[in-house]
Protein backbone atom coordinates (compact mmCIF):
# COMPACT_ATOMS: atom_id res chain seq x y z
CA UNK A 1 0.00 0.00 0.00
CA UNK A 2 1.37 3.15 -0.81
CA UNK A 3 1.64 6.19 1.39
CA UNK A 4 -0.25 9.22 -0.41
CA UNK A 5 1.08 11.85 2.22
CA UNK A 6 3.30 14.67 1.07
CA UNK A 7 6.32 14.47 3.31
CA UNK A 8 6.54 17.81 4.91
CA UNK A 9 10.46 17.94 5.62
CA UNK A 10 10.54 19.07 2.24
CA UNK A 11 8.64 21.92 2.80
CA UNK A 12 10.29 22.67 5.86
CA UNK A 13 13.06 22.66 4.22
CA UNK A 14 12.17 24.69 1.69
CA UNK A 15 10.54 27.41 3.85
CA UNK A 16 14.11 27.45 6.02
CA UNK A 17 15.97 28.30 2.53
CA UNK A 18 13.49 30.72 2.35
CA UNK A 19 13.66 32.76 5.20
CA UNK A 20 17.53 32.25 5.91
CA UNK A 21 17.82 34.00 2.42
CA UNK A 22 15.09 36.90 2.83
CA UNK A 23 16.45 40.41 3.48
CA UNK A 24 16.23 41.31 7.45
CA UNK A 25 13.45 43.74 7.82
CA UNK A 26 15.29 46.59 9.66
CA UNK A 27 13.10 47.66 12.80
CA UNK A 28 11.60 51.13 12.60
CA UNK A 29 12.91 53.76 15.25
CA UNK A 30 11.01 53.89 18.23
CA UNK A 31 8.33 56.92 18.66
CA UNK A 32 9.33 59.69 20.34
CA UNK A 33 6.00 61.26 20.92
CA UNK A 34 5.70 59.76 24.25
CA UNK A 35 9.07 61.35 25.54
CA UNK A 36 7.73 64.86 23.98
CA UNK A 37 4.52 64.96 25.93
CA UNK A 38 6.04 63.51 28.87
CA UNK A 39 8.62 66.50 29.01
CA UNK A 40 6.03 68.66 28.13
CA UNK A 41 4.39 67.28 31.09
CA UNK A 42 7.08 67.94 33.49
CA UNK A 43 7.26 71.53 32.33
CA UNK A 44 3.76 72.49 32.46
CA UNK A 45 3.95 70.94 36.42
CA UNK A 46 7.86 72.69 36.80
CA UNK A 47 6.08 75.95 35.79
CA UNK A 48 2.93 75.65 37.60
CA UNK A 49 5.11 74.94 41.02
CA UNK A 50 6.94 78.42 39.90
CA UNK A 51 4.49 80.59 39.72
CA UNK A 52 1.99 78.96 42.71
CA UNK A 53 5.38 79.43 44.86
CA UNK A 54 5.92 82.73 43.41
CA UNK A 55 2.50 83.79 44.41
Amino acid sequence: MSDNRVDPSGNTEAFRAFTEDAPQQQQAPASKTPLIIGAVAVAVVVIALIVWLVA
